[in-house]
């Protein structure tokens, strides 16, 4: 159906009315829509089955991907162009009166993460298939996924989000492979033929059915598989309980992406999910791999887990119990089998939001789950006194179960055998800092593997203007092989060149001002510098060393009426988790500062603030390739990579950011004359953690421009918001400034004052915008699942 136009066109309306029931003349985009998705769907069904036969006969090693998010966009476009048939399904749909542009809004932007984390998981998905590799993702369908963000007077308001109103087109339902998932119950022992046996009673289960969905790999026969698992009542519920309670209660674990922890119910909904997922993954992936082999002795020699990030680290335990309590194996054997199998990649710096669970909640959940982690750690606590005898602080530094906690980091890197970092300056401080000791126990296991984009997505789908002047210039063998990106230096200096750049990057710059008019109701410059920072709003993430600088910015023209900045655009996107009144509290001050700077005369020519709600894969598909600037100015040794530095790298925006997270390897690659690097070093951050020095009052008492825009926020200067960033000041002075913002605003400030000079330049702009394209190619996600096949997962591509 998709070899010629003509055919395509024909059998685009027989599915249209056979699927909708409809004339085309009263047919709908909607209807269109699901046309068209049916017939992608079908036409990789018969890949798709041979791919899946092809893992079936179990004699090639296969990695499975566990995580607790998958952040996949709109995916009929993605497909077009990963099958090959885009333009000739643009034209067709063209010659019908249809526009595929309008078409692809009617899919819903399945909101299944919050941030990078998920993303990078579809990015992987996406590589996985397009290098033929056979790797499958397993997550969870939640109903709702990420909440919906309003907007209502600068203040974030949480609806939920509707992704499945109109269903799922790509997904296959599949009751018959549902898997029992049980909760709380006891632990009884039998006695069979003169071997202890634990059996799991009087639990309460519910029923996890799986939903599967085509991962179509880039210009290849390999379609690979994603199951979402959903919750459902199983078919004997329990008989304490009433049914209503009990369905209402099953229903919630797949419910929404990171339900509100702040409450035990929803630290054991949270802890649910986990469970949910590693259960029914695992005993999925079993099951299929005893359709080929007689035990599961060899288990780790044809199967591959990794856990992307310790959400899915109950795997761990689970796979314990199937192997002793379902297979009757030996803890040794079990032991060496698990860890094998598993590897563990770790996403987070920052102590405090490294995962660990009460026991006095844990326990009565997971009762037989929390018998094996306590053995686990048992023995893992004896290897540590038989290394370290009488070093009783370092051995419980490393417990897996300590006062009270069950510490999943620890649990990940004690059963696996990989842990991976996703930078190289993120792995370095895991292993001088946050799991030194591991490091010293465990040095074989530690590896990095800095993050990866699918170039497909970020830019041959998000931008095609800028897709066609590179392979205008290099040949098109760059989507292949993405180190060919590195010939685009050769036309650096080429004018030609740059204006051909140049005016790709304006084109994208008018279609996102027509966006924000028509979002916003504002009229922007699309002259202006856009200078955006589009993350998860986080107080390291420093949104507010952004904000401290437009006002510093508009001081300076109230106070000056001679300093004309160059026109800057400045643009945000990001959600607050619904319990983190801090973020809330930055997103009100984004749009009370909006609120002066764009409606004052002497500055709303030179300066905007732009807020576009709901940010998703979607809406980052149209701000990235129109970006000049992308902020990347977390504190330093607090972000582990970030992927977003590379998505705008890749797309010519410049970098301005602190040596932090990939930036690092970004300014490696580029050079320090094509990038904007400032403030303080990861090292300087953690000495002033480790021994103290930093006292953010003597910069607001030293530095005018800090003190009066830190007073501006108590002082009543937002007219709106009389009270609202009392907190926001006592974070910079009453609680010093965690994250650094006073210190680095100097540098931040001069930093700026960079950007301005180099845009004003534009040969030079332009020329070190191609250098940064050139150099891209480092992170397509391609290269860094290439290092996890071969380095930790040890497969192969499968022809």
């Amino acid at each position: 159906m998709f070899n010629d136009k003509e055919r395509f066109k024909a059998s685009f309306l027989q599915r249209l009315e056979q699927s909708s029931g409809v004339s085309f003349e009263n047919s709908t985009k909607r209807d269109h829509y699901q046309a068209l998705g049916m017939m992608v769907r079908e036409h990789v069904s018969t890949n798709w089955i041979a791919s899946n036969e092809e893992s079936r006969k179990g004699e090639h090693k296969e990695v499975y991907y566990l995580s607790i998010e998958f952040l996949l966009g709109r995916l009929l476009v993605s497909s077009l162009i990963n099958l090959g048939v885009k333009d000739m399904v643009q034209q067709g749909l063209e010659e019908l009166g249809i526009d595929l542009r309008e078409l692809e809004k009617e899919e819903a932007d399945a909101g299944l993460g919050n941030g990078g984390l998920g993303r990078l998981a579809a990015c992987f998905l996406d590589s996985m298939a397009s290098l033929k590799l056979s790797g499958y993702g397993h997550g969870i369908r939640y109903k709702h996924g990420l909440f919906e963000q309003k907007i209502i007077d600068g203040y974030q308001v949480e609806l939920p989000e509707q992704w499945l109103r109109n269903g799922n087109v790509w997904e296959v339902r599949k009751p018959d492979l549902a898997i029992e998932v049980p909760f709380w119950g006891d632990v009884q022992w039998i006695d069979k033929s003169g071997k202890l046996t634990y059996v799991h009673e009087h639990a309460e289960t519910v029923l996890a059915v799986p939903f599967d969905m085509p991962v179509i790999g880039y210009d290849t026969d390999r379609v690979n598989t994603l199951r979402l698992w959903g919750a459902e009542p199983a078919k004997h519920f329990p008989p304490h309980k009433d049914f209503m309670q009990y369905k209402r209660d099953t229903e919630q674990i797949s419910e929404y992406l990171y339900p509100n922890d702040t409450s035990n119910d929803g630290k054991i909904l949270r802890l649910k999910q986990q469970y949910f997922l590693v259960r029914a993954s695992l005993m999925s992936i079993i099951r299929d791999y005893k359709k080929n082999h007689d035990h599961l002795y060899h288990f780790n020699e044809y199967v591959a887990i990794h856990i992307n990030d310790t959400h899915p680290a109950l795997t761990i335990p689970e796979l314990m119990r199937i192997l002793i309590d379902e297979e009757g194996m030996r803890w040794e054997e079990a032991w060496s089998i698990v860890t094998n199998t598993i590897s563990y990649t770790n996403h987070t710096i920052l102590s405090e939001a490294l995962e660990k669970w009460s026991v006095e909640l844990f326990k009565p959940l997971f009762p037989r789950i929390f018998m094996i982690i306590e053995e686990i750690n048992k023995r893992f606590c004896k290897e540590l006194w038989e290394q370290y005898p009488g070093d009783w602080d370092r051995i419980e530094q490393m417990a897996i179960v300590a006062h009270g906690y069950v510490k999943m980091a620890h649990l990940s890197i004690v059963g696996s055998h990989s842990v991976n970092g996703v930078a190289k300056l993120h792995t370095e401080i895991l292993k001088m800092r946050e799991m030194k000791n591991f490091y010293g126990f465990y040095p074989d296991r530690f590896n990095n593997k800095t993050n990866g984009i699918t170039h497909r997505r970020w830019l041959v789908q998000a931008n095609p203007e800028l897709n066609s002047a590179i392979s205008n210039a290099i040949g098109p063998d760059w989507v292949y092989r993405t180190e060919e990106l590195k010939k685009l230096s050769s036309y650096a200096n080429d004018s030609s060149y740059q204006q051909q750049i140049n005016e790709i990057k304006l084109k994208k710059k008018q279609e996102l001002a027509r966006i924000i008019h028509d979002r916003n109701n504002l009229k922007i410059d699309e002259n202006s510098i856009f200078d955006v920072q589009i993350k998860r709003l986080h107080a390291y993430k420093r949104q507010l060393l952004n904000l401290l600088h437009i006002m510093y910015l508009y001081n300076q023209m109230k106070e000056n009426s001679s300093y004309k900045p160059y026109p800057r655009t400045f643009i945000f996107g990001a959600k607050a988790a619904p319990g983190y009144d801090y973020a809330k509290k930055i997103i009100k001050l984004v749009h009370s500062v909006a609120k002066v700077v764009n409606n004052d005369p002497v500055t709303k020519d030179y300066i905007k603030v732009v807020f576009l709600e709901n940010y998703n894969v979607s809406l980052a598909e149209k701000i990235i390739p129109a970006t000049n600037v992308s902020e990347q100015i977390s504190t330093a040794s607090k972000e582990a990579s970030g992927t977003g530095n590379m998505k705008f790298m890749m797309n010519g925006a410049i970098t301005l950011g602190t040596q932090d997270g990939a930036n690092v390897e970004i300014a490696d690659l580029v050079g320090p004359e094509n990038i904007f690097i400032f403030g303080l070093k990861a090292d300087q951050v953690m000495q002033y953690e480790k021994h103290g020095g930093y006292h953010s009052h003597d910069y607001y008492h030293n530095d005018r421009r800090i003190k009066k825009v830190v007073d501006q926020l108590t002082s009543g200067f937002f007219r709106d918001s009389f009270y609202d960033f009392e907190t926001i000041s006592d974070s910079l002075l009453m609680e010093n400034d965690q994250y650094f913002l006073l210190k680095d605003f100097h540098a931040y400030v001069k930093a700026q004052e960079n950007v301005a000079d180099a845009y004003s330049d534009r040969d030079r702009w332009l020329q070190m915008s191609i250098h940064n394209i050139a150099q891209s190619g480092f992170f397509s996600s391609d290269r860094t699942v290439s290092q996890y096949a071969k380095d930790i997962w040890n497969i192969q591509p499968q022809q």
